[in-house]
């Protein structure tokens, strides 16, 4: 799994950020002062990614971005900073994402995703109890054996593995799973979970009033 730098001088959001990122699988690492982090850049630790604050203590987030980019690393920025020409300069600057205070998890961990599949650096296989998921090739296979889902189960599965433990609402499931143009009644959900219960034995668990929680058995 990703090894990713959480560069973020708040330490309420740091630890937000670091226990949803540790929840869904990723190692992490925070640093809660410019001058820290470029140490820690410059020590040639190995990182997949790096969620940076620009108001910082010390070297600033744009600072940042030079010995990141050497390094390879790349930059989402996490900000308050909502003005364009932040936007513009983070950005034109390297950065593969701007994201602006306040924030859902669930979209940062959707844009983490994305930029590790960009650059290559995203799970193609993924276990969850005695389930391993093969994204690319779409297998699914339990204690070794193949097990069939219908294409649309597939999808319900991978986003739910790919967010072990986070509560998604219907609506966020029905958004990725079938795209924001869907049309038909968030019972629909409740039909596909029903059916990997009962296909998989994983414990997909109600969240009431909100949606569903895959919790994975320790």
């Amino acid at each position: 799994m990703a090894k990713i730098l959480v560069i973020e001088d708040n330490e309420s959001i740091s630890s937000l950020i670091c226990m949803n990122l540790s929840v869904v699988g990723y190692e992490v690492k925070p640093v809660f002062e410019g001058n820290a982090a470029l140490e820690m850049i410059e020590s040639g630790e190995h990182f997949d990614l790096a969620i940076v604050d620009i108001m910082l203590p010390g070297t600033d987030g744009f600072e940042l971005m030079t010995p990141l980019g050497s390094r390879n690393i790349p930059v989402i920025y996490l900000t308050a900073r909502n003005d364009i020409e932040s936007k513009v300069r983070g950005l034109k600057g390297g950065a593969e994402d701007y994201i602006v205070k306040p924030f859902e998890v669930l979209e940062l961990l959707v844009r983490i995703e994305k930029v590790l599949e960009r650059r290559g650096n995203a799970d193609l296989s993924i276990t969850v109890d005695n389930l391993e998921i093969l994204t690319d090739e779409r297998i699914v296979k339990q204690d070794g054996r193949p097990l069939y889902l219908k294409p649309r189960e597939f999808d319900f599965l991978v986003l739910l593995a790919k967010n072990k433990n986070v509560a998604l609402s219907r609506e966020k499931i029905l958004a990725e799973v079938w795209g924001m143009d869907f049309m038909g009644e968030t019972r629909t959900v409740d039909v596909h979970i029903t059916q990997l219960r009962k296909k998989t034995g994983l414990n997909i668990s109600s969240v009431p009033k909100v949606g569903y929680r895959l919790e994975e058995r320790r």
